[in-house]
């Protein structure tokens, strides 16, 4: 193949900033992928959590509220998601809080909340689905052993139910936890400059795309391998032995 690799592109200073690198954008860009992922996460393992637990309780309203957004949300594709959330939603807002969206924040704050919001949305139906298996996981006498002790349904959910739960569904909230970084791209369609954009920025301003896209993947194979490295800790930390096997007997 005749291509003149340069791997120094990265310290080769921009056009736009004096003193700016390359490097720089690649950095910046990293911070806000890290940013997008943690706080949709959050919002994701409360909200799916919330979701996981209706899902299982006697009460068939809660049950089914619980069913249908996660049917909804798990059945509309990601990217329609997103730009339902960026260019629907802040036109049906009320009129001081679509002042506030279009005008008083930045672009890229803007941008920031409506992918958050829609990466949070979306992995929460996933996460719920993990939690509702993990509690159905469970021997079946725990619950009625804690009715006959006088606990009520909250505290079963609470002190005896979820704690064994999410013990037993680590590995794949782990799968969840990386795949939202991973989905995190996305923001590059409406214009919020994380890793991905950046990446192609650099490769437009430098005409160097292998050695942006092969730093790019570096970048994201770290990340995610250290967060796996870091679950798996977590969860030797945390295993119940015999847990699993004995899960629905």
């Amino acid at each position: 193949m005749d291509y003149n690799w340069d791997w120094g592109v990265f310290f080769r200073e921009t056009t736009f900033e004096p003193g700016e690198i390359y490097l720089d954008w690649f950095i910046y860009g990293l911070g806000w992928t890290i940013a997008i992922a943690l706080v949709g996460w959050a919002i994701a393992l409360l909200l799916g959590s919330l979701l996981g637990v209706l899902r299982t309780v006697p009460n068939r309203w809660l049950s089914g509220i619980a069913t249908v957004y996660v049917e909804i949300f798990r059945n509309v594709p990601l990217l329609v998601q997103l730009f339902i959330w960026y260019f629907l939603i802040p036109d049906l807002l009320p009129e001081p809080l679509q002042q506030w969206y279009k005008l008083d924040l930045s672009p890229a704050a803007s941008a920031y909340l409506s992918v958050v919001i829609c990466l949070g949305l979306f992995t929460a139906a996933r996460v719920c689905e993990l939690v509702r298996t993990g509690i159905q996981a469970l021997p079946k006498g725990q619950s009625s052993t804690a009715l006959a002790l006088g606990f009520r349904l909250p505290q079963i959910y609470r002190q005896v139910l979820l704690p064994q739960a999410f013990r037993i569904i680590i590995p794949p909230l782990t799968s969840e936890f990386l795949n939202i970084f991973k989905n995190s791209s996305v923001a590059s369609l409406i214009g919020l400059m994380e890793l991905l954009a950046q990446t192609r920025q650099t490769a437009e301003f430098t005409a160097n795309l292998f050695e942006a896209f092969i730093l790019t993947t570096l970048i994201y194979f770290s990340l995610n391998m250290s967060l796996m490295l870091l679950m798996r800790y977590v969860e030797k930390k945390v295993a119940v032995p015999g847990l699993i096997a004995m899960g629905g007997k």
